[in-house]
This record gives C-alpha cells, structure tokens and sequence, in this order.
C-alpha cells in the first residue's frame, strides 16, 4: 500500500492557510467569529502559521448547543480560528483518502451528496427487482428484492480515537500530520464523568468538517469489509446509514450478523436495535430524505411539516417518494424570516433555489409551488 510522508509544511504553509480561510469563511462572512478574525487577518494567520510549524498548536474550547430538527441533537462549534485548521488539514490529505473510498460511500465528498445517492439506489433496485418485476399475486404482487437498512448507533459518539489514528497511520507516515489530527480528536465533547474532555478517548463533535472526513475514514474499513468479504454487490453508505440489498431475506439477516460482529470487533461500534432491519424493496426505502419506490420517489412526510403548509394535495399512496417534513420546515423558517425584513430577497431566492434543486428530485411540484408563492406574497 503507497503511503505519504512530508506533508505537515504543506499544512501550515501561508498559502494554504489563506485558501483554508477563504473554504471556512464560505457563506459565514456576517458571524461574529469571521468577523473577529478578519479585524487582524495577517496576524491571525501567521499566528497560526507559527504555532503549527512550533506544533504549538492548541485548539480552543467548543461552543456546545442543542438542535432539535426533528430529534435532539448535540452540536458543538469549533471557533473559526480552529476551522481555519480543520480546512488545511483536510486540503492536504482529502486527496490522499478520495483514491481508496468507495464510489458508493456519498456522504461529505466533491462530486457526491444525496442525489448521487438516491441514484445509485434507484439504479440497485432495478437490479435487484429486474426492473420491477413482480413475484405474483400469492405474494401479493410485491417488487422482487429486499433490503437491510442499517444504522450504527451514536455514531459520532462512539468513534474511537486509538482506531481511527491508526487507520490513518496506514496511508500516512508523518508524525507531524498524526500529532495535529490527534490534536484535532483530543478537543471533543464527550468526556462525563469527571473524565476530562482531552483525555476522553472516543466521540468526535458533530459540525466540524474534521468530523465529517474523518467518519469517512473510519467506515471505509466497513465499506471493504461489505463489498469485498460479503461480496454484497448492491451496498450503499451515506455517513452511518447504509442499505444492501438482495435477491434473499436470509442472506441479509446473516450478512446483518456478521456486520454487527465485524463493527463490534474492528471498530468498537454496534448496530442500532430500533433502526435496523429488513424489508421488502414493496415496502419503500427510507434514504437520504427520501422514501424511494421502485416507480416513484417522495419527499418525506416529516419534511413536508417543515412547510408548514401540509400536503398540497399529496397522498400516500404505494409507489410514492416523500421529502422529509423537517427539509421543508427549514424553507418555511427562511421564508418567515424574510417576511419580518430578517433577510433580504436576494437571501431568500439564494436558498430557495438550492433547495429547489433537491425537492424537486420528489414528486413535490405542489410543495414548491407554495413556497415559491409564499416568496412572492411577501414582498
């Protein structure tokens, strides 16, 4: 396996510190903390410069809030000095990881997202059911196929610190590089107990774009460990949800078995009891904000509540795609706020079209429509 070594002055070199700021000050150029940072740009950033290249380095302490959309959620902040960090390491060594994950892990990369997922699985149910062949009336003329849905529980959570270091360790060999992503992992949230939050081994913030690289890193050793001692040929990740799918429901129940042992044994992870089963692919996917048919793709119920504005004469009827209420929610808000002179019709617009490009991957026209003459009704 090729690895990487002399890569840390690339990391705290002055040019990609500045191209770092400019990533971590994207579409955040109003916050407070950008703002700060900006006053003494030059001197900020050969602050860093300086305390990276001495491995001075320290990160300062996380801004912890609650977000409940639709569930409770913990998030934690990292102050924009420690962004900027996060951005050059990432800018260094993406690269490097890119080259060994798997096409179907499409969370949190260039070129990839949610609607790179729904496609891939809407192509694995047309494999799966031979484009929607039908098993006969005794059993009630159900698509072909079945999927396991998965998700690994408190994930983020769970990570832990040693693993992940030393999966790192497999393509990278500069000891500076290992120090700032340990640096990076010892400033987390999760130490209870009396257990100081540096010396807690495991979790990683929820927010930060180290998180997000990082969770990929970690279960690309499930993704291999799927595709290439399962064999399963129908697999598909995004961040700690995946699905699988086959022709055979006991084949997926023992693949689930050896997944949760491999998790358990290799990365000190358990499946979700309540969140994991198997299904037919009739009964419809739940993923990536969508509830995927084989002939039809909606938006999620939970996200269409978001809109505050009910179904739009929607209905749930068997081959349908729901947006996620909370998704629709979050345009609602927007639209509430520009109402009350909060933002401005350019903001409005701005957001509304790069939502608009996701809905309408659903069968959402009416959806959008209303929202779009929320918009026009306010000015």
């Amino acid at each position: 396996m090729k690895t990487y070594n002399k890569l840390y002055k690339k990391v705290y070199s002055y040019k990609n510190l500045y191209e770092a700021y400019r990533e971590a000050r994207r579409g955040k150029t109003k916050k407070g903390d950008v703002k700060e940072f900006e006053k003494d740009l030059r001197d900020n950033l050969m602050a860093l410069h300086r305390e990276l290249k001495e491995q001075s380095y320290k990160p300062r302490q996380l801004i912890i809030f609650i977000l409940r959309d639709p569930k409770t959620r913990r998030i934690s902040k990292s102050d924009f000095r420690d962004r900027v960090v996060h951005h050059a390491l990432v800018q260094v060594i993406e690269e490097i990881f890119q080259k060994i994950f798997i096409h179907d892990s499409c969370a949190n990369q260039r070129s990839k997202g949610n609607l790179l997922g729904i496609k891939r699985l809407h192509r694995f149910m047309n494999k799966i059911s031979k484009n929607g062949k039908i098993n006969g009336w005794f059993n009630n003329n159900q698509v072909r196929g079945y999927y396991l849905k998965a998700d690994i529980k408190h994930y983020f959570q769970e990570v832990d610190h040693e693993i992940l270091i030393n999966i790192i360790k497999r393509k990278i060999t500069d000891e500076k590089v290992i120090w700032l992503v340990g640096q990076i992992l010892s400033n987390n949230p999760f130490g209870w107990g009396g257990e100081r939050r540096s010396e807690c081994r495991k979790g990683m913030p929820l927010g930060n774009l180290t998180s997000q690289f990082f969770a990929n890193i970690y279960l690309n050793e499930l993704d291999y460990f799927v595709k290439h001692r399962l064999k399963a040929k129908y697999y598909i990740r995004y961040v700690d949800d995946f699905i699988i799918l086959h022709k055979s429901r006991e084949q997926l129940i023992k693949w689930k078995q050896e997944i949760n042992k491999f998790l358990n044994d290799k990365l000190r992870l358990t499946l979700h009891p309540d969140k994991s089963f198997i299904k037919s692919v009739s009964a419809g996917i739940g993923f990536v904000g969508f509830r995927n048919f084989y002939h039809y793709r909606l938006l999620r119920k939970r996200n269409i509540r978001k809109a505050g504005i009910g179904f739009v004469g929607f209905r749930n009827f068997y081959h349908y795609r729901l947006l996620r209420k909370r998704n629709i929610r979050k345009m609602h808000v927007k639209v509430r706020k520009y109402k009350e002179d909060e933002i401005s019709y350019d903001k409005i617009m701005e957001s509304f079209q790069g939502w608009n490009a996701y809905a309408k991957w659903a069968d959402s026209f009416g959806v959008r429509r209303e929202i779009l003459k929320k918009i026009y009704q306010s000015n």
